[in-house]
């Protein structure tokens, strides 16, 4: 499955951090994860911290799919407004996907911490009314988490203009969100997972999975076999082909990064992400060395070749808007690409098990705008459902919800 388009900026950036061996011969483990990217990457230190002897498997080279492409904006906010997921499912179980999200924020601070060297810094998130018509959504979405106590601030069209330099009819700021380098952050997990006496193959295809009572087999089209107790499928956007009932739509992501410009040239840029009511939305973030990276015009093109032909006029689309917000801001394209990433109708992720394998096979489907978030709070949510205990999400972010 062909995932990106162009030259993702932290494949460039960082190169091939890392090379594991193929899997050529058979073993035995715990918990198998197939997939290599941030989401798998997650979900197996997760595991392997926790004393499970895990087996990473990845088709391709470490966090090479849709991992490299992604932009890394970590936010507690998930695309679908609290307010809307309240009338889908609940107030309770709506504000409770949020603080999750929230809290994922500041694990994964404490990981990259840990880590090191993963370009990951805090920073504020300004969310925009793109349109006078929008301003009713966004106050009620306010309203619903200051009553839950989240921190955040109601910013008037003057206000916006005033603090952050454009246009807007109003805003909420929140003070809580974060940024990493997604593809630094899988590589130095599974290198450190490696260390600590995990096992992580790359270049290796799984062909089969058999679960059974007691174990799950996989083997690959070379005929080595993985025998394990459970297994977690974290292989992204290419996870549906191993699933009948189609669980989310895919569709194309573009974005750009520019040179890095200096920190009095970015303004409120350089400490605060920012994006729009609009759908597909526009957002922008600035990378550790003062890089903007700017984002969206989504479409629903699902074709490599069309997504590789719109790559440069979708960057010159979003640099036009982006210069509309800030006319001032020198500034163009040094790397753009797009990607292939996947919507639910609600906006939430899907983990745990699928009745189609049962119990032993767990699916980590971190799909929509909040996927690294959403990839933090499956694996405990995973760990949870594999040594038997209930998590307090399991329901939401299962498949029953699918109906």
């Amino acid at each position: 499955m062909d995932l990106k388009s162009g030259y993702p900026f932290w494949a460039i950036k960082n190169g091939l951090m890392c090379a594991f061996p193929q899997l050529k011969a058979n073993i035995t483990c715990d918990v198998v994860v197939i997939g290599g990217g941030i989401t798998g990457s997650l979900i197996a230190d997760n595991l392997g911290k926790n004393g499970f002897d895990v087996v990473v498997v990845e088709q391709r080279d470490i966090a090479w799919g849709s991992s490299a492409a992604s932009t890394a904006l970590l936010q507690y906010e998930i695309d679908t407004h609290m307010a809307d997921l309240a009338r889908m499912y609940g107030e309770f179980h709506a504000v409770a996907a949020y603080k999750a999200c929230a809290a994922a924020i500041t694990d994964l601070r404490d990981l990259a911490d840990e880590l090191g060297d993963v370009d990951f810094g805090m920073r504020e998130s300004l969310y925009f009314a793109s349109k006078r018509s929008h301003k009713a959504e966004l106050r009620e979405e306010y309203d619903l988490r200051i009553k839950h106590e989240f921190d955040a601030e109601w910013l008037d069209a003057g206000g916006v203009k005033e603090r952050f330099g454009f246009k807007a009819p109003c805003a909420i700021l929140t003070k809580l969100a974060a940024q990493v380098d997604p593809y630094r952050m899988a590589s130095k997990l599974l290198l450190r997972l490696a260390e600590r006496g995990g096992r992580v193959f790359d270049r290796t295809v799984i062909h089969t999975i058999e679960p059974s009572e007691d174990k799950v087999t996989l083997q690959t089209p070379e005929g080595f076999k993985i025998q394990a107790r459970h297994v977690v499928m974290a292989a992204g956007y290419a996870s549906q082909k191993w699933l009948k009932q189609s669980v989310a739509k895919n569709r194309s992501s573009y974005a750009f990064i520019t040179d890095p410009i200096e920190e009095s040239a970015l303004g409120p840029l350089a400490s605060t992400m920012m994006w729009e009511s609009a759908r597909p939305y526009l957002y922008m973030r600035t990378t550790g060395n003062g890089r903007l990276l700017v984002g969206g015009d989504d479409d629903d093109i699902d074709i490599p070749a069309r997504r590789d032909r719109r790559v440069d006029s979708k960057a010159k689309g979003l640099c036009k808007k982006v210069r509309k917000l800030f006319p001032d801001l020198q500034m163009r394209p040094a790397f753009s690409w797009g990607g292939t990433f996947a919507e639910t109708k609600d906006g939430l992720p899907f983990f745990g098990e699928h009745p189609q394998y049962g119990p032993r096979v767990q699916f980590a489907l971190a799909y929509g705008g909040n996927g690294i978030s959403y990839s933090m709070i499956g694996a405990d949510l995973l760990r949870a459902n594999i040594e038997g205990r209930l998590h307090p999400l399991a329901g939401l972010f299962g498949f029953s919800r699918a109906g």
